[in-house]
Order: structure tokens, then sequence, then C-alpha cells
């Protein structure tokens, strides 16, 4: 081979590995801090009551078409993330005000540091507080209470409310994590997990001839249980983090009946692919799941189809507050009160 060709040819490889190299590059996941002039110790998803508060408050600091939000705050203020593009955007916002439209979250009779949820006519809280079979404070109920229809007339009228209370079985009661509304079949029905002396178990409620009930739960086992997320859809779910390990569970909820269809992670052991497990909070981004890590240091990027591990984002601090997805990016809020999104590329629409 002549020098002018060995060196074509190393030129073409150099070329091809930064080729690689760089699409490698773009494919992890980047992770930005959002400039905040206060600590950031409360956060709320699209789907919250708080984001559904800000939106329909009229404010006008809001665009006027602002689609999905989320909503952040602390001590020393308030603010709201929109979507500008790809670009999140902050808006700022007085304290006092979110203050004033986030009074409600957690009502009267509600089991302190919960909060309800809103679906349609239906709010549903934990209420009466009590203590599960291991001295952990639970709820020893679930309170629904359903607007009604009212005829339309002339004169003004109260509209009645008609209110229920579910009970977790004999033995158990519900664990202190905010419910999660998910519609099955064209009907509203609640997940909350259900602490019973022999382990905890994800506790599906849903009306029964007529009646609000715990329609079924999964299987108990011995220890620490979390609801990941909900999975909306025509084949609505839910994915659990089981045990000291962080073991993912992803059971389907289709017809009411929960089913198991996959669960651990890379090699089914539960763990991820540098063996370790994972913690809650997590989120639905297209066809997979971002979930903390056990430590909750990083964002992992699972496959819902089978929980392999395809990506991992380290994060500047540990997850604090929660997370919220806003179109492909994701906000967490994290330990020491800063706030970082994690976009990836790669994810799977």
């Amino acid at each position: 081979m002549s020098e002018r060709r060995a060196f074509a040819v190393a030129l073409a490889c150099g070329g091809l590995a930064a080729l690689l190299s760089a699409a490698h590059a773009a494919a992890e996941p980047r992770v930005t801090l959002l400039d905040l002039p206060f600590r950031v110790t409360q956060l709320r998803d699209a789907g919250s009551e708080a984001a559904l508060a800000v939106t329909t408050a009229g404010l006008p600091q809001l665009p006027r078409k602002a689609g999905p939000v989320a909503v952040v705050w602390g001590e020393g203020g308030a603010a709201v993330l929109t979507l500008s593009g790809n670009r999140i955007a902050v808006v700022s916002l007085p304290l006092d005000a979110i203050e004033g439209l986030t009074v409600g979250e957690t009502p009267k009779g509600a089991l302190p540091g919960t909060r309800r949820v809103l679906a349609g006519p239906v709010s549903a809280y934990l209420s009466g507080p009590s203590r599960g079979p291991d001295g952990r404070p639970g709820a020893a109920g679930v309170t629904l209470r359903e607007r009604q229809t009212v005829t339309m007339s002339a004169d003004p009228k109260p509209v009645p409310v008609v209110t229920a209370t579910v009970p977790p079985g004999s033995g158990a009661v519900f664990s202190a994590d905010t419910l999660r509304p998910v519609e099955i079949d064209g009907a509203l029905h609640l997940l909350a997990l259900g602490e019973h002396p022999e382990g905890t178990g994800l506790s599906l409620i849903g009306r029964q001839d007529g009646t609000w009930r715990v329609r079924a739960e999964t299987p108990s086992e011995p220890g620490p249980l979390a609801l990941a997320a909900d999975l909306p859809g025509p084949t609505p779910g839910a994915v659990l983090v089981r045990g000291a390990e962080g073991r993912l569970e992803h059971w389907s909820l289709a017809g009411g009946k929960p089913t198991r269809l996959a669960q651990g992670g890379k090699g089914g052991d539960g763990k991820g692919a540098d063996g370790k497990g994972f913690a809650a909070p997590g989120a639905v981004l297209g066809s997979e799941l971002v979930v903390a890590s056990r430590d909750r240091a990083a964002l992992a990027y699972v496959s819902l189809k089978d929980l392999t591990e395809r990506a991992r984002a380290s994060l500047p601090a540990p997850v604090g507050a929660g997370l919220a997805v806003l179109g492909r990016q994701v906000v967490v809020a994290l330990a020491d009160g800063r706030l970082a999104t994690v976009q990836d590329g790669d994810a799977q629409p």
C-alpha cells in the first residue's frame, strides 16, 4: 500500500471513529441546571391539581396557550415551567399566589403530608390517620367525594355531593403515598398501596355494583413497596418498585385484573445494567420509564416492554421533591433545592 493510500485509509477510519464518537455523545442524556432565585421544595407535574389550578386561574404572567405545565415553589419563591419549543421556560410567580391556588391540596380530614387527586367530578384523598402492621403512619380509608349532576334552572342551587369511604381490608391500612387516578374500560379507578400483616401490594379501587370498593389487589409481599408510575392509555398499568434492592415490576390493569407483565431489569434480577436497583419517583416518557436509581443520584431510562435499562444520567445531587415530564424533557427537583432538566435524544417516542 502506498503512503498516500495508507494516509487516506487512516483518515477515513479516523473520520468514522469521530462520527461514531459524536453519535455516542449525542445519545448520552444531557443534564442542565435551571437558574432559579429560590430553593425548590415542592414540584407538581402537569396532571396535578396545582397545575390545573394554575392553568385555569387566568394568571397574566402565563402565555395564553401555555400547554402542559409543571409548578415549583419553595420558601423564597414560586415558578411555572412551560415548554417553549424544545426549551423549558420559567415564569416567576409570587409565592402567595401559588399558596392560594394549592391550599386545597390537603383537605380537612386528609392524611397529613398527602394530597387529594381530582378526576372529573370525583375528588379522592387518604383519610383517617392510622398505623400499619409495622407501626408506620398510614390511612384507614380512601374518601371519595363525587359531584352530582344538577338540572338546569333559573334559580341557583347547590351542587349535591355524594361521599364514600373505602377501607383497605381487615388488619390493613393504605400507605401514606399519594393516590393515582387511572381510567380502565372508560371508568375511573384509583391506585393505592395496601399494607397487610403479610406484606404490601397494589390496591385497585373502583366502582362495583354502584359501590366504591377495593376491586382487586396484587399479591402482598414483605418489604418496602412504592408506586413509581401509573401508565395511562388503552392498556393501563402501573410500575412498582419492590424490596430493599429496588426491583421493578410492570403490571397491566386491563379489565380491572392486575397481571404482571415483567419484573426486574437486565437479566431479570431486578437490577439495572450496572447492578444497581431503582427507586420512586418515576414517569412515563413514550415507550420508556424514567425512574430514579436506588441511591437517587441518577435517572435511568428503562424499557416498559422488558424493563431493561438503556441509558442513565448522573445528577449533580440526589432526587429530592420529585420529577415531571414536559415534552421530551424531564424536570427534576434535587435534594439541595436546585432544579435540573434531563434531555435524551434517544428517548423512545
